[in-house]
């Protein structure tokens, strides 16, 4: 009876070890699983929630077409709602004339920052940088439009020998400083990413590193850059508080560096409050916001498409 006895107990004991072993990886399959599905969701409610904003913002700003042909929103210059003048015009190429303003002083300045970082400072130099532009990258834009009023207008009104220093040129600054980080991580981000090989061939043949930069270094990066210039771009086109803060807000074309003008963003912001839900004016509104949309996911698109023929060239 005995070695009967001890065949069960043993039988049962090692039943016990292979349910407690089996247990951790039924728990990671479900876990799996559970992970899985909630990606699964995530990915849903984010689909969900572009396309709802989307529709919202152009069900309302389409609306605006019943009232104001396509012809006069885009292309005529006088934006007056209480006479029933609703051309989008000015503001249109108040925003264009301002992102080019803002790419032109920046993205020089960007590039020279990022060289140097990547390529030029020494180490100590580069663990100070880094950090700063991180830094600099999360600082809220109220702040720069705050600096850019108390310290920037002056500065521009004292030089300038001008009454009112706020204008284009004092957005397109204040903009420049605060896309200045993002393009310059993402430019030393793509320099980092040179192979080192390539440098070293280089210096091989008796290049200098002024010439390893120029010739190895940043034709290597192009898409890098573009893709820097154009996620600096659809910051610039869509930042409000700080250019609402330094442009002015007049509705004019800006046919000099210090006049006061506005764009898309900083008319929605001055306007949107003061007017009646339903109106033409309310709609024209949206459509502006709608128009900013459409130019953020073009903008997307673009990089999405520059980044995939990058990976597929390498």
């Amino acid at each position: 009876m005995k070695p009967e006895l001890n065949t069960k107990t043993r039988h049962k004991i090692l039943n016990k070890e292979k349910a407690l072993k089996s247990h951790p990886s039924i728990n990671r399959a479900l876990a799996n699983k559970f992970f899985g599905h909630f990606c699964y969701v995530s990915i849903l409610i984010l689909c969900i929630t572009l396309i709802s904003i989307v529709l919202f913002i152009g069900k309302i700003g389409i609306q605006t077409f019943s009232e104001v042909s396509l012809k006069e929103f885009f292309f005529t210059l006088e934006w007056s709602p209480m006479e029933d003048l609703y051309g989008a015009g000015t503001f249109i190429i108040g925003t264009l004339t301002l992102t080019a303003l803002t790419l032109v002083i920046a993205t020089p300045i960007s590039l020279i920052i990022a060289v140097f970082v990547a390529e030029i400072a020494p180490l100590w130099i580069k663990r100070i940088m880094r950090p700063l532009l991180d830094l600099l990258v999360g600082i809220p834009s109220v702040i720069y439009g705050y600096l850019g009023v108390t310290i920037l207008i002056p500065f521009l009104r004292d030089i300038a020998d001008i009454h009112m220093g706020d204008g284009i040129l004092a957005a397109a600054l204040v903009l420049s400083l605060m896309i200045l980080p993002i393009v310059t991580r993402l430019i030393d981000d793509s320099i980092a990413a040179v192979p080192e090989s390539y440098r070293e061939a280089a210096y091989a043949l008796g290049s200098s590193r002024l010439q390893v930069i120029v010739n190895v270094i940043i034709p290597s990066i192009k898409r890098g850059i573009i893709t820097a210039i154009i996620l600096g771009m659809a910051r610039a086109i869509g930042e409000t508080m700080a250019v609402v803060m330094v442009i002015g807000n007049v509705a004019q074309l800006p046919t000099g560096l210090f006049m006061p003008t506005s764009v898309l963003t900083s008319n929605i912001v001055m306007q949107i409050t003061a007017v009646q839900a339903g109106t033409t004016w309310h709609s024209a509104l949206y459509m502006m916001a709608c128009l900013l949309l459409l130019i953020s996911l073009v903008l997307i698109y673009c990089v999405r498409r520059i980044r995939s023929k990058g990976e597929e060239g390498l």
